[in-house]
């Protein structure tokens, strides 16, 4: 049989009501292998979650998460570490929950946008200072947080403005239930190495590069 031939019908003479059956059948064997999977996960533990690669979504996910969180009576801590002056849409939504959340945004920019390292190093480490408070205030008693969003870490850890051995330590001594998301593009592979959860962004296409489109409300911010 070439490529090019028909394949024939798997199901040819069946009666719909065989058909459905037999979907049904396999349904079932699904279910219930799944089912048995699952009863096998009864681990809890707070994750380390990282978003990385070159494609959008990274911090629209992470804010997803915190949403998410919020819908659960979470309660979520947010540092920007470079892009935190930009007002966007899902920062707006997440403010309206005020008992629930808090940002901090202390980034400067991008480097080509600062030009000066001194001054990116500097804000790198203030960032980072104000994480590990939010880290800390999780310790003993009623933790502060239950969730932790470090946006663009992996952007300052790229250039090398923070210490990665002592970044890595630190999201690893993190208390045993609280959630660390970290987003950013070239995510560092000792940090890919000691997460529990890594998701790439790949981009396909889009409409900034091929089209000249510029960034637009509702969308990118």
């Amino acid at each position: 049989m070439t490529e090019d031939a028909p394949k024939p019908d798997k199901y040819a003479g069946w009666s719909q009501e065989q058909i459905n059956a037999h979907f049904n059948e396999k349904a079932r064997k699904k279910k219930a292998a799944r089912d048995k999977m699952l009863a096998d996960k009864t681990n809890e533990k707070g994750l380390l979650i990282v978003h990385t690669g070159k494609g959008k979504g990274k911090s629209t996910a992470a804010f997803g998460l915190a949403a998410r969180a919020i819908g659960n009576d979470m309660r979520v801590g947010v540092v920007q570490f470079v892009k935190g002056k930009w007002e966007t849409g899902e920062r707006k939504v997440l403010e309206a929950f005020p008992d629930q959340i808090v940002i901090k945004t202390m980034g400067e920019g991008f480097t080509w946008e600062t030009q000066d390292r001194e001054r990116d190093v500097a804000a790198a480490n203030r960032a980072w200072d104000a994480a590990k408070e939010m880290i800390e205030a999780c310790r003993g008693g009623e933790p502060a947080y239950d969730m932790l969003i470090f946006d663009e870490l992996n952007i300052v850890l790229r250039y090398d403005h923070l210490d990665l051995e002592e970044v890595i330590a630190t999201l690893q001594d993190r208390p045993e239930d609280l959630h660390i998301v970290v987003t950013g593009r070239n995510a560092k592979e000792a940090l890919i190495e000691v997460a529990d959860l890594v998701t790439e962004m790949t981009q396909i296409k889009h409409p900034f590069r091929e089209q000249g489109v510029k960034a637009q409300k509702g969308v990118e911010y």
